[in-house]
């Protein structure tokens, strides 16, 4: 088997001719494949097409950073939709790691980060990585210049739309929607700073939002609404006290039953013998449904497979 130009490493074969490394390919067929297509097209990159056919497959192709990339292989001839994704997918994980470029996982939180002339910045915090994601692709589409971004941008991964606020560099994905025809901003304003405020005082844990905290009446008079939430209020709050005490007061004589029903690590079974006395049609799947409520307004969670605790005991 002619190996002239190929060099084995431990899990690839890098195609070189005079020192210059043309084209790292994983299989052996295909890297005799391309160095071929290499030879015959006298080693001009600019002369590689951008698929070929092999065999059953076409191999798809694409020239980044001066080196010839086998991106696919396709049963099907590519169209030009499918090339351009293919690209990009591969400039955004050109190692094909878990996370692909950029993006830092830190317990539950998602960093970009990016060095720049030898010092790393920091672009933005997020809980999902679809947010996460979505902003380090539209940095890499566009130079990493944050101003580049609009209040609503598409996200080419998932065909759905962003809504996008760049608060002293940093970029915050506030909603994430399927049709830009759903997009109320001043509503998604509202549950962004609810959400704030909610971390703030303890009702729900937001790590990616840990440097807004302090600064919700200047994000109000920025996005021109007042912190609101379906459940209570945020009006007059004393900062130095948890507002626990007004969500609780908020409930419904059942969802306060069920909620004084649960210590730490009730069980179901424990909490329905407990409010035997409000029997009635359907009672488990009132309990439950309630059990929900709760969980959602962060008052009790989950623990193991059918206990429950409150957050705050």
């Amino acid at each position: 088997m002619d190996k002239r130009y190929l060099r084995e490493n431990r899990n690839s074969f890098n195609i070189v001719k005079s020192s210059k490394i043309y084209a790292k390919v994983g299989d052996l067929d295909d890297a005799i494949f391309i160095r071929d297509l290499l030879v015959q097209c006298d080693w001009d990159l600019n002369r590689i097409p951008q698929y070929i056919k092999k065999d059953d497959d076409y191999l798809v192709l694409a020239i980044i950073d001066d080196k010839l990339h086998l991106l696919s292989k396709d049963k099907s001839m590519p169209d030009t939709l499918r090339i351009i994704r293919l690209v990009k997918n591969f400039k955004r994980n050109p190692n094909n790691s878990k996370y692909g470029l950029n993006i830092f996982r830190v317990f539950d939180t998602f960093t970009i980060k990016k060095q720049i002339a030898g010092d790393d910045y920091i672009f933005g915090y997020y809980d999902a990585f679809e947010d996460a994601r979505f902003v380090r692709n539209f940095l890499l589409d566009n130079e990493w210049d944050v101003n580049c971004f609009g209040e609503i941008e598409f996200d080419d991964e998932t065909d759905s739309y962003r809504v996008v606020s760049v608060i002293d560099d940093y970029v915050y994905v506030l909603g994430n929607f399927t049709f830009k025809s759903q997009i109320d901003l001043q509503k998604v304003y509202e549950e962004f700073l609810a959400k704030i405020s909610k971390h703030k005082y303890g009702l729900a844990d937001y790590p990616h939002l840990d440097l807004l905290k302090d600064r919700i009446p200047e994000l109000e008079d920025r996005f021109h609404v007042k912190t609101k939430d379906k459940n209570w209020s945020f009006d007059n709050v004393n900062e130095n006290e948890s507002i626990l005490s007004q969500v609780i007061f908020n409930l419904t004589p059942f969802q306060q039953s069920v909620y004084d029903s649960i210590d730490s690590n009730t069980s179901f079974d424990e909490i329905k013998r407990s409010l035997i006395r409000y029997k009635s049609i359907n009672f488990e799947n009132k309990i439950q449904r309630n059990i929900d409520e709760l969980i959602e307004l962060n008052l009790i969670e989950r623990i193991g497979e059918n206990s429950y605790s409150k957050t705050n005991s």
